[in-house]
């Protein structure tokens, strides 16, 4: 399973079920680094550091920051869904595809209405 790190922007809901379907999630707020107008990049040179996975819906500026900085470990830009649950499964259904993630970027979209 993936090494996740959810950013302040991504739902704690999600993040709950991505550790129920078996990933080792720590969400920004665990990380002590909430609430202290870090930049994006800081936020994903923290990622890279703990070798995790970026998961955000801040999609325009890690799409930028992976373009800028690829040696991370993998950012998943995900659209915005108010099923959390269905957001959780797309995200492991793409994470599980590679065989690494390392330098990655993976979009998950919500689904065709």
């Amino acid at each position: 399973m993936a090494r996740l790190y959810t950013n302040e922007n991504f739902p704690e809901p999600a993040a709950r079920h991505l550790r129920r379907l078996g990933h080792d999630v720590v969400t920004i707020q665990e990380s002590g680094l909430a609430g202290q107008a870090l930049t994006d990049d800081a936020v994903l040179a923290f990622a890279t550091g703990e070798q995790r996975v970026l998961v955000t819906l801040n999609r325009r500026h890690f799409v930028r920051l992976h373009d800028e900085r690829p040696g991370h470990a993998g950012i998943v830009v995900c659209s915005a869904d108010h099923d959390l649950e269905r957001l959780a499964t797309r995200i492991d259904e793409a994470v599980r595809k590679p065989p690494s993630l390392d330098g990655l970027l993976l979009r998950v979209n919500r689904p065709a209405q």
